[in-house]
This record gives C-alpha cells, structure tokens and sequence, in this order.
C-alpha cells in the first residue's frame, strides 16, 4: 500500500503550486473537442488551434460536416492536423448522432460509469479523453491520467509499474476520494511539469520525497533518512 494518502499528496503539493479549484466549464462536446487538439502537442498549441476552429465554425455540428481539407488547415497549429481532424469529426458525428441538439448536460446525471461508457462508444475516445470530459465540463469525479500523472504516479508507488495507462486510470480513480480527483489530478500535471519531470527530476526539493521511493533511491536516502 502506497505510504501517502491521497490527502496528503494534495496537501503537500497545494503548499507548492496551489490549491487548484474547479470550474466545470459546462460543454462537453467543446472539451471533446479540445482534449483530441491537445494529445501530442503543448498547451499552448492545442489552444490557439482551437481558438482558431471557433472562429471559423459557428457550430460543433458545422465542425462535424466541413471540408476534411478546411478543418485539417485550421487546426494545423495543434500538431498532427491530419490524424486529429478526422478524429474529431468521427466523434461529433457519432455524438451529434445520439443527441442531435448537441447537449450532452445529461452525462452529469447518469451514472458515472454508464457516462464514461455513453462517451467510450465513441470512435476513438479512450480514457483519458472521457475522463476529461466528465472531470472538466461536468465536474463528475473521473480521473484523466496524462503522461505526467502516470509518471508521478508510479514513481511514487501509488500504482504498480506495471500498469497500463487504462489500469492506471482505474486504480488511481478507485484510490482517491471524489472530491479529491480534480486536485489530485491538478497536483500531479503540475509537479509532472515543474518538478518531477521525465529527465533530470528535481528530488532535492520535491515535497514528497520523504515517502517517494524512486526519489529516496535516486538521492541515495534510507527510508528511515527521508522520515
């Protein structure tokens, strides 16, 4: 069992980034949208590249129709134009498909699991991009599990290294009380980001060093020296 709890990683993360608040923003087809611009790609390049499609399109339903050709160049600044612009209308069809008027406010109240499935039957909508949807424009309690969250995550040891990205969705989920997921999740992109990044991890100045065993191995620590 992992040494922390799921408080204390919050905790102790929020003394150095924040306490991260949640603002569902209340379109999940919007967050569809942006979550499939953002898988490869900076913030910032998803960003204006989605700025860029809201400006051309007046509709997610016009986004799902345009020209292949127009959407591609569009949304070219996001990186991989050609495999996400065919993603992303595949998706809005098949939403817009199920709920014509494009409102998918119902997702908030189904189950949690019911609605992470009404989203997975999408094509290519995997965990991660559900996960974001329910979590950031539906304040629903699922957790994404990005590069950084994975990689801090087994370092930590809260889940085995063994893990698939899928089965670290499900055990972190299942580890972390509701109202703590979005946090959580929070926490532990930005100390995947500033600290403990995937080359070169800053360990000395980690706030969870005291109970990380890649960090106590990495600076040569005993458990009993990091207590």
């Amino acid at each position: 069992m992992p040494e922390l709890t799921p408080s204390e990683v919050v905790e102790r993360l929020s003394r150095l980034y924040g306490r991260p608040r949640l603002m569902p923003s209340g379109d999940p087809l919007a967050e569809l949208v942006l979550t499939i611009l953002s898988q490869n790609t900076s913030d910032r390049n998803s960003g204006r590249a989605f700025v860029r499609l809201l400006r051309r399109y007046r509709s997610w339903r016009e986004v799902a129709e345009a020209d292949l050709g127009g959407l591609v160049e569009t949304i070219r600044e996001g990186g991989l134009a050609n495999q996400k612009a065919p993603r992303i209308q595949a998706a809005l069809r098949a939403a817009l498909a199920r709920s014509p008027d494009g409102d998918l406010g119902f997702l908030r109240d189904l189950p949690l699991e019911e609605a992470r499935a009404w989203l997975r039957s999408l094509p290519g909508v995997g965990p991660k991009t559900a996960a974001c949807v329910l979590l950031f424009s539906l304040g629903r309690p699922a957790m994404p599990v990005d590069t950084h969250v994975e990689r801090v995550a087994k370092r930590l040891g809260l889940i085995p290294n063994s893990a698939s990205a899928e089965q670290a969705h499900e055990l972190l989920e299942a580890w972390v009380p509701p109202e703590l997921v979005y946090p959580f999740h929070m926490c532990l992109v930005k100390h995947g980001r500033r600290t403990c990044t995937a080359r070169n991890p800053a360990c000395d100045r980690c706030p969870l060093v005291s109970s990380c065993p890649f960090g106590a191995a990495r600076l040569g620590l005993t458990p009993a020296a990091t207590s």
